[in-house]
């Protein structure tokens, strides 16, 4: 029971905390704070490149579609009223423009040239405006990608990226990013009952689309712990 009471009190601490760093973070940023913008790109940067990458159709547009989320953020701050949190915020904005790159790419499949010159990671610029590599600095290689050994995390991403991207966003916030079930529903708008539906759905048919793929004792453990073994890789 006093642990209990401990852990309660230590999670409410947390989230004052939480609450408090936004509020100063979000005043820097309203008045262009140089250090406001570094802090937000540091906090943001990396889980925002992962949701994105994971729900695109063509991951390598990742960096583009991170670019404009930033972008966004920075021109809208002033506007922002607060009624949800920072993060949510963000994520909101990350998942609706990734749902955005999404329609685009399938209008305009096959019907562009890649002309990207020398390696990836390059910084390129387009008049005046620069890649998202050119002001972020390289997240490195997650727990996600450290644990697992390439050609299963090979297999669990395409399975993933078959996912009906509707369950794919929830199941992605769920289960890599770790975002609570309201959370979810802040950030998707939708209800928490279509939260957990969308989650379960999410998992059913990723299972359905490893199977077959991973060794029989990888499939037998991811069957019975769903994809929680990806955040906590």
């Amino acid at each position: 029971m006093a642990d209990s009471v401990v852990g309660f009190q230590i999670d409410v601490l947390a989230a004052l905390r939480t609450r408090e760093e936004d509020t100063v973070l979000l005043q820097g940023l309203r008045i262009g704070e140089e250090h406001a913008y570094e802090m937000l790109i540091q906090r943001f940067e990396q889980p925002i490149f992962n949701i994105i990458s994971r729900l695109l159709d063509d991951p390598a547009d990742a960096a583009d579609v991170v670019q404009e989320v930033f972008l966004k953020v920075f021109r809208n701050v002033v506007a922002f009223r607060g009624e949800s949190s920072i993060k949510t915020w963000i994520y909101r904005i990350a998942v609706n423009e990734a749902r955005n790159q999404r329609r685009w790419f399938s209008r305009h499949r096959r019907q562009e040239v890649n002309l990207e010159i020398g390696e990836p990671g390059d910084v390129y610029q387009q008049g005046h405006q620069t890649s998202y590599q050119s002001f972020l600095p390289d997240p490195g290689r997650s727990p996600f990608e450290l644990t697992l050994d390439h050609e299963t995390q090979a297999l669990i991403e395409a399975a993933l990226a078959e996912v009906n991207p509707k369950f794919r966003a929830a199941l992605v916030l769920r289960e890599i990013e770790g975002l609570s079930y309201e959370e979810i529903g802040e950030i998707l708008e939708i209800s928490l009952g279509t939260v957990k539906s969308r989650i379960l759905r999410g998992r059913d048919a990723l299972k359905k689309h490893l199977a077959g793929r991973l060794e029989p004792a990888s499939h037998s453990e991811w069957s019975s712990q769903h994809i929680g073994m990806i955040r906590e890789l």
